[in-house]
């Protein structure tokens, strides 16, 4: 569950904070969980999800976020990304805004679609669009930025 928390935060602090918050919350409602329903580590695993989603909410709470209707997708290289090991790109996405963050982690790692990760963060489905485009684009360019220099 920490690795999940990482995804999500700037920093390990953040990480530990948001996985305490969301335990907290498991044992708080454990009362709740319903094996018919969910397997205990699904149900847990939402929990936390939804405690980072909540600590990124509570830090982007002035910021403006602009809306676009369709995304352009944009693929790094594949000579890029035999190049960059699994640490790099997780410090690569930690370097994303978190709303851009959490929507590329929602979509790409844990396969939400843009539907879902809209009634999760209370945006539209064209800025989630927005936000993986965004990250996308940013990743790229600092995949080629991290090639260049090397």
């Amino acid at each position: 569950m920490m690795n999940l928390c990482v995804r999500y935060t700037k920093d390990t602090d953040d990480a530990k904070l948001v996985l305490n918050t969301g335990f907290l919350k498991v044992f708080k409602n454990i009362e709740k969980y319903d094996s018919q329903k969910a397997v205990l580590y699904t149900w847990i695993r939402t929990i936390v999800v939804n405690s980072c989603l909540d600590h990124i909410k509570s830090k982007q709470n002035s910021i403006v976020v602009n809306e676009l209707q369709e995304s352009e997708i944009l693929h790094a290289d594949a000579e890029v990304n035999t190049k960059v090991n699994i640490t790099e790109i997780l410090h690569l996405i930690r370097k994303l805004p978190p709303s851009t963050q959490a929507v590329f982690n929602l979509y790409i790692i844990d396969g939400y679609s843009h539907k879902e990760i809209a009634a999760m963060l209370q945006i539209s489905e064209g800025t989630s669009k927005w936000h993986l485009s965004e990250a996308r684009k940013n990743l790229k360019t600092q995949l080629l930025r991290e090639n260049i220099s090397e």
